[in-house]
């Protein structure tokens, strides 16, 4: 068998030539080969924008492979084919999108699944209002409760989740506490704005959300090392809720912000995670830009940008360790004490994320080696099977693998063979549905998880699209 060795410890394959030898003729019984649409009726479609119809059908055009288009057309427009509820409510552009399967909506994944079609905002007003519509809303969502993760539309609606304590408060589905949440929300309103150069979004219920977020991440710096966050659930799922009467593990403060969850909704094991503090390191800076340029309000900017100083030096003094072998790298968690785990999950914000959020450059030293670590046997998620290997998570546990982190990891390499063999694995593994799913056994891809994951099938698009804009020799061999 014909490999490269792209990282150490994990042979990464050459080509597709792994994939193809070992699981063709059995790829070759399952795909359909009439390539029907699998996107709904066009009056049944909850948005539709021309100018994303007419890339789908351009760039559809150009892609040699008729089965990868056919997946690309079912998958990009899947946010706005199936989630959006967008209307005008006082005056006000109202944006609500739910996360597909589950009928509420996530900061972090409302935020991930437009996120591809920003870049047409300013050739579609009406994608530009939706945007918009949805920066409204996430407003409310924080200033309605700035530690819950999802919420629903229906504001006066109970939980599912009732029974937790404390009980979620009417309009919130889950109170996971996760730092991501916020981070998302702030990304999507300061790439609008940069992209726009609208400031209409930015009025003062929106500013109090963003002093609302700036307050929760301090108090979740735990200065004193308290908080007075709590999440208890019922269950036999032991990283459904955090130990310790749902506070988590104790930390030494360090200027970091504790995070009692991971962005895939699972309790994290120290509570410092590592990639979605330096996301909120970004999210901070983002948040002085903003209050500086939109609001003229450099005290609350300054307030920011100690904060992500801060948060820069727990990390550089914490969350960085030499792995022998690898040299220096990032930890997935750490507690302040030494305490450290060293993993990466498929979930966005991760270690492998940081280049895609714009964190690290792909070329820089520090990166390309926990890359590089997390691409291999070292890492406990990193599973292979017959069809596919990549990143799982702890989410749906060992012998599952994340399309999500397979997409990660084409949209984050700079190396040809790297990214043709994620797309062979992407389009080999959808176990003919035509969609992206949450996880898959990588032994059996029609063994999976989650048949309507709205955030999985619009990333896709997105590395199709870029594909397009940077390597369309890649699509069109």
């Amino acid at each position: 068998m014909n490999r490269r060795k792209f990282i150490r410890d994990s042979a990464l394959l050459a080509g597709a030539t792994w994939i193809t030898t070992s699981a063709s003729a059995t790829i070759a019984k399952i795909l359909d080969p009439t390539y029907l649409s699998k996107r709904p009726p066009i009056g049944s479609r909850t948005f539709t924008s021309p100018v994303i119809e007419e890339t789908i059908k351009t760039i559809s055009a150009s892609m040699s492979d008729k089965h990868l288009a056919w997946l690309f057309e079912n998958c990009y427009p899947n946010t706005l084919d199936t989630t959006v509820e967008h209307e005008i409510v006082n005056d006000q552009p109202d944006t609500f999108i739910i996360t597909g399967d589950i009928d509420a909506m996530w900061l972090r994944d409302s935020t991930a699944q437009v996120w591809p079609y920003m870049i047409f905002t300013k050739q579609d007003p009406a994608l530009a209002e939706l945007i918009k519509g949805l920066i409204h809303r996430q407003a409310l969502c924080i200033l309605k409760d700035p530690y819950a993760n999802a919420f629903y539309k229906d504001l006066s609606k109970r939980s599912e989740w009732e029974s937790d304590k404390p009980s979620p408060i009417p309009g919130v589905h889950e109170r996971k506490w996760e730092i991501d949440s916020l981070c998302y929300p702030v990304r999507l309103a300061y790439h609008y704005y940069k992209m726009t150069g609208d400031n209409s979004p930015f009025d003062d219920h929106f500013k109090r959300a963003m002093q609302q977020i700036y307050n929760t991440f301090k108090t979740e710096q735990r200065i004193d090392g308290t908080t007075p966050y709590r999440h208890s659930r019922v269950t036999s799922n032991p990283i459904d809720t955090p130990p310790f009467y749902g506070q988590g593990q104790p930390v030494k403060y360090t200027g970091m912000i504790c995070s009692a969850f991971r962005p895939s909704d699972d309790s994290t094991i120290f509570p410092y995670l590592i990639p979605s503090n330096l996301f909120a390191l970004e999210s901070l800076k983002q948040l002085a830009f903003l209050s500086k340029t939109i609001y003229n309000d450099k005290a609350f900017a300054d307030k920011c940008e100690t904060m992500a100083s801060e948060i820069k030096v727990g990390v550089e003094e914490h969350g960085i360790i030499d792995l022998k072998g690898y040299g220096k790298i990032y930890a997935y968690e750490v507690d302040g004490f030494g305490g450290r785990l060293l993993m990466d999950d498929a979930n966005v914000p991760s270690l492998i994320s940081l280049s895609y959020l714009g964190i690290h450059k792909p070329e820089d030293e520090l990166y390309q080696r926990t890359r590089e670590f997390v691409l291999s046997n070292r890492n406990p998620w990193y599973q292979k099977g017959r069809f596919a290997e990549g990143m799982g998570s702890p989410h749906t546990g060992r012998g599952s693998i994340w399309p999500m982190g397979i997409i990660l990891r084409g949209l984050t390499s700079t190396d040809d063979r790297e990214i043709k063999n994620c797309l062979e694995m992407l389009k080999n593994t959808h176990a003919n549905t035509g969609f992206i799913h949450e996880s898959f056994n990588p032994d059996n891809p029609e063994s999976y998880t989650r048949s309507w994951f709205a955030w999985a099938n619009t990333l896709f698009g997105e590395l199709i699209v870029k594909l397009w804009n940077e390597r369309p020799h890649l699509l069109k061999s």
